[in-house]
């Protein structure tokens, strides 16, 4: 058995009486100052880099960048930055909340207090499982309570002020009940096999649960097409038979198959486009916004969906997919030695159960920290992100039209009102695309 309450010796704790130890009776351990010291660094250099990004914009807006004059208008780059620092104002709103509650739930006791009176109220008569779902459950939904009216300003008041929310109060509340519904369909049932393989399979448990979260992760790649994506939206068949002609045509050039090519009512919620494969193996399919194919020509779209068959020439889609299981491994077996580590609760702000699993205590312990520690490494990401975003668009100047993809990311960066002058430092860190100056002067490159 995994929890602290199955290994009392082996985690050094004892028993007084009947309820277990306080965070009273329990001193701050190594990881408290660990924790605490990256929650604030992280907040000090995210506050730095978003700072520095809205002042770079602002100091930028006044004038079209030399290598866009003629190709943007004043009005449409003002624009861009004002939606940009809209975006940022907001985002330090929501970033100092979120690491308020972030403090609240760990080092001031949040996760402490839930646990308790869920594991009185439940466990004695619901027994183990019912308790250690239950605090899985509330956790999820007091944190997106606590998200929805940032989620709900930031649609229909930041997006609707610069013209980009077709989204409605209807529309939007019959998405959230859908996803808390579907939620609840998959992810109950994925967290009672995961607790019951971290109480039954023994020290290995780890290896057992990230077999079970890469199997579950590769079913919903092959059933997120046909399945649950159409629960959100319509796809359509791609009616348009001159594009349809087109895009056979590179799939063919590329040696690349898909189930069908359909459009999706992208603009019954938003104006942002868009165009994306989905699926895994014989159920890929492509999937075209249809506020994309309002905006860019048949060529444009053909140049896009080249950049998108370049990650797949490249393997991109494969290396993430490594990768994320890879490190989806790593951190289940460094969960697997802290979850038998007292220091590892009390160091959140948690005291550990005597009488009943810690399991649904580590898990969410875990994912609360990860986030933390893992900020660090997002400008490793975002460089490799970058670098196959320029692979990808070299091939599509080899397969499509390098022109032609110019002009479409230009015409997209307009649309969706990106900023042309981001911050250098900003974008190392944070940007998983390329800056349109950047991606831009490569093109001309391939076209010389």
């Amino acid at each position: 058995m995994a929890g602290l309450s199955q290994r009392p010796s082996e985690a050094g704790l004892t028993s007084h009486g009947h309820r277990p130890p306080t965070l009273r009776t329990m001193s701050p351990t190594p990881f408290t100052l660990l924790f605490a010291t990256a929650l604030v660094a992280s907040l000090a250099v995210k506050l730095w880099l978003a700072t520095r990004q809205m002042r770079h914009v602002a100091a930028h807006r006044a004038a079209v960048p030399l290598p866009f004059a003629g190709q943007v208008s004043l009005a449409d780059h003002q624009r861009a930055a004002d939606y940009t620092l809209a975006k940022g104002r907001f985002g330090l709103l929501v970033m100092a909340v979120g690491h308020a509650v972030l403090l609240g739930w760990t080092l001031l006791g949040g996760f402490d207090a839930l646990n308790n009176v869920l594991r009185d109220a439940v466990e004695p008569r619901f027994g183990a499982m019912a308790y250690q779902l239950a605090l899985l459950s509330a956790f999820a939904f007091i944190g997106g309570a606590i998200d929805l009216p940032f989620e709900i300003y930031s649609t229909f008041r930041i997006e609707q002020q610069f013209g980009f929310n077709r989204n409605t109060a209807r529309l939007y509340i019959a998405d959230l009940l859908k996803g808390v519904l579907i939620g609840a369909l998959i992810g109950l049932p994925l967290a009672a096999a995961v607790l019951w393989i971290m109480g039954a399979t023994g020290t290995l448990w780890w290896l057992w649960a990230w077999g079970t979260w890469a199997g579950f992760n590769l079913l919903v790649m092959v059933l997120y097409p046909t399945v649950i994506a159409p629960i959100f939206n319509k796809f359509e068949p791609l009616a348009d038979e001159g594009l349809k002609t087109r895009v056979h045509a590179l799939m063919q050039r590329c040696g690349f198959a898909a189930k069908g090519l359909f459009v999706m009512d992208g603009s019954r919620r938003s104006a942002h486009g868009n165009a994306y494969f989905t699926g895994l193996g014989a159920a890929k399919r492509v999937v075209f916004f249809d506020t994309l194919l309002a905006k860019l020509s048949a060529a444009e779209v053909e140049a896009v969906l080249a950049h998108e068959l370049g990650h797949f020439k490249h393997k991109h889609v494969t290396q993430r997919l490594v990768m994320m299981f890879a490190l989806s491994l790593a951190a289940l077996a460094l969960l697997g030695w802290l979850a038998g580590q007292p220091g590892f609760y009390v160091g959140l702000g948690v005291a550990p159960n005597l009488g009943a699993p810690n399991d649904a205590l580590a898990l969410l312990l875990f994912m609360t920290a990860v986030p933390v520690f893992g900020f660090f490494a997002s400008p490793l990401m975002a460089q490799l992100s970058r670098k196959h975003e320029f692979q990808a668009d070299a091939y599509a100047c080899a397969q499509a039209s390098g022109a032609d993809l110019a002009s479409a990311l230009l015409k997209l960066h307009q649309d969706n009102a990106a900023t042309l002058t981001p911050d250098p430092l900003y974008v190392r860190f944070y940007y998983s695309h390329p800056p349109a100056s950047e991606r831009l002067a490569a093109l001309q490159t391939q076209l010389a």
